[in-house]
C-alpha cells in the first residue's frame, strides 16, 4: 500500500493532524508525519514533494496556516494528489488559510477540506488510496456502514425524546 505524507507548516500544528493520524491509523495505512514549511525551508518542501512518488507516497496531506502556501508548494513539484488542510492559526479564524489553500492557478489543483477538517482530510486520502486496493475500499465501506448505524441510533433517540414532549 502507498503511504500517506502528512506534512505539516508548524509543529504547533500538530494537535490538528492528530485527528488525521488517528483516522489514518484506524484504517491501517502508513503513513510519515513531517514538519516542512513553505516559507522557513522551501528546498525542502520541494526536495520532498519532487521525491514523493520514488519514496512511496500515494497521496500528500498538506496543513498549514495563516498565508497557508505549503499545500500549493507540494502541488507545484508532484503529480500526486494533494490534500491542502487549513488551520485555524489567525485572527482570521482560519479565513485567510482557506482562501489560500483552495484559490490555487490553473493547473495546480489541491483538493481542500474544511479549516480544521483533518479528519475529511486522512478519509478523502483513503478513498484516493482505495480506486485501487479492494481492502481498503472493504475498511471504507465498512466505516461509513458504522457511521450512518450510529446516526440511525440517534435519530432513534431523538423520536423517543419527541414523542416524551
Amino acid at each position: 500500500m502507498k503511504k500517506v505524507a502528512v506534512v505539516m507548516g508548524s509543529d504547533s500544528d500538530l494537535p490538528v493532524l492528530a485527528t488525521a493520524i488517528k483516522q489514518l491509523k484506524a484504517f491501517d495505512i502508513p503513513f510519515e508525519a513531517r514538519v516542512i514549511s513553505a516559507h522557513r525551508t522551501p528546498y525542502e518542501a520541494e526536495r520532498f514533494s519532487r521525491t514523493a512518488i520514488e519514496n512511496g507516497f500515494g497521496v500528500i496531506i498538506a496543513a498549514a496556516g495563516k498565508a497557508a502556501h505549503l499545500a500549493g508548494v507540494m502541488a507545484a513539484y508532484t503529480t500526486l494528489p494533494v490534500i491542502g488542510l487549513p488551520i485555524k492559526s489567525s485572527t482570521m479564524d482560519g479565513l485567510d488559510s482557506l482562501l489560500s489553500t483552495v484559490q490555487m492557478p490553473s493547473g495546480i489543483p489541491v483538493a481542500t477540506v474544511a479549516i480544521g477538517g483533518a479528519d475529511n482530510a486522512a478519509i478523502l486520502a483513503a478513498q484516493i488510496l482505495a480506486v485501487n486496493d479492494g481492502a481498503l475500499a472493504q475498511k471504507l465501506a465498512a466505516f461509513k456502514e458504522k457511521m450512518a448505524a450510529a446516526y440511525i441510533e440517534k435519530d432513534k433517540k431523538l423520536q423517543s425524546e419527541v414523542n416524551n414532549i
